[in-house]
């Protein structure tokens, strides 16, 4: 890399640290925002969770077709790939995800010891709260948004950070679940290194990383 002898090091340094200090500071006001809505309950409520669902089947089945040109441009992924592989499992996960749904959120009733007689117990599910996702770039779509799918079915808020290697597909997931989803509880991070430093300064409830063994 070449440096301007005119400029201190010490001053790069500066810089970096600062834009550092910047990113972590802008993640950090997003990730309270996410907090705060999901505190409220607002994801928690099977409505809800039933239109963000909803809106992400939509959403794939409007847009068939930009998913498969950014796949092609990415990774050259032939197009009957795409469908059979990312785009086909994303609808079913979707169809399964609505189809159990309410299911899911029924309380599951268990036995109770002689010793608390005549007392009842039951395991009620609880969302975690705000969830990282972090995909990988060979399956960019299916390895991105069948997290994000289990996320908000079980009422999560969700950050989604997209793999900058596929260019292409991050800029459509960002394009895309902005136009679609609640904002409020759903966002996309794209970028690099800094930009997932910074997401992962934050305090997650839970990470779902997909990748090597040695960055997770």
């Amino acid at each position: 890399m070449f440096v301007s002898p005119t400029i201190p090091i010490s001053l790069l340094r500066f810089c970096c640290i600062k834009r550092f200090f910047v990113d972590s500071l802008k993640m950090c006001l997003q990730v309270n925002e996410l907090r705060e809505n999901f505190t409220s309950g607002k994801t928690r409520s099977y409505a809800w969770r039933v239109s963000q669902l909803n809106a992400l089947s939509n959403l794939i089945d409007d847009h068939e077709q930009e998913i498969v040109h950014a796949l092609h441009s990415d990774l050259s992924k032939p197009p009957l790939e795409t469908v059979a592989y990312e785009i086909a499992l994303l609808k079913n996960s979707c169809e399964v995800s609505l189809k159990e749904l309410k299911r899911w959120m029924i309380p599951e009733k268990v036995k109770t010891s002689i010793a608390t007689f005549p007392s009842s117990a039951e395991i009620v599910s609880e969302p975690l709260g705000v969830v990282l996702v972090i995909s990988a770039w060979n399956y960019p779509f299916l390895l991105s948004l069948d997290p994000v799918i289990g996320a908000i079915a079980a009422g999560n808020a969700v950050v989604l950070k997209p793999s900058e290697i596929a260019p292409a597909s991050s800029s459509l997931l960002a394009k895309l679940l902005g136009e679609y989803m609640d904002n409020s509880s759903i966002r996309v991070v794209e970028g690099a290194v800094d930009e997932t430093s910074a997401l992962l300064q934050q305090k997650w409830d839970k990470i779902f990383y997909t990748g090597s063994s040695c960055l997770s």
